[in-house]
């Protein structure tokens, strides 16, 4: 199935997408939107273009699990999508620390300047999608298990 990871951010927004096989996501690029309403309706065309049959929008949480106003701006951004997508499933994922991951992987790969802000916060979607699929796959082998 191929599902795509929503990065929500107040200016930037990166997005990812996997293949059919969920084997391997992809940063797709970001929407440059400050307006939460153009934001959303640009990832509704994105998920339409893509053909996504599911949309996983990052929930940034804190460390010690609580939530805090990032995290109510993008339970409204799925609650939009899923209202506006009714037949395409949409999953909040705790996002916490793909940010850092995403920078310790620029700072790896030395990008710098203009390219790192462009590519950032789709770097964090794909971190987003792959710790999805992770899961997922963890859960299918769990149930296979389970059905022997």
């Amino acid at each position: 199935m191929k599902i795509m990871a929503v990065d929500f951010g107040d200016a930037r927004t990166g997005l990812a997408m996997c293949d059919r096989t969920e084997f391997l996501a992809s940063p797709l690029g970001i929407i440059q939107e400050k307006s939460l309403p153009k934001t959303v309706e640009k990832i509704v065309y994105a998920a339409r273009e893509y053909e996504a049959a599911m949309i996983v929008v990052g929930l940034p949480k804190n460390m010690d699990g609580s939530e805090g106003e990032r995290a109510q701006k993008c339970r409204r951004v799925a609650g939009m999508l899923q209202n506006i997508l009714p037949d395409i499933p949409v999953e909040l994922w705790d996002e916490r620390n793909t940010t850092k991951s995403a920078l310790y992987y620029m700072n790896q790969t030395d990008t710098r300047g203009k390219k790192r802000k462009e590519v950032l916060d789709a770097a964090a979607a794909s971190i987003i999608l792959e710790s999805y699929l992770t899961y997922r796959h963890n859960q299918q082998k769990s149930a296979e298990k389970a059905d022997e």
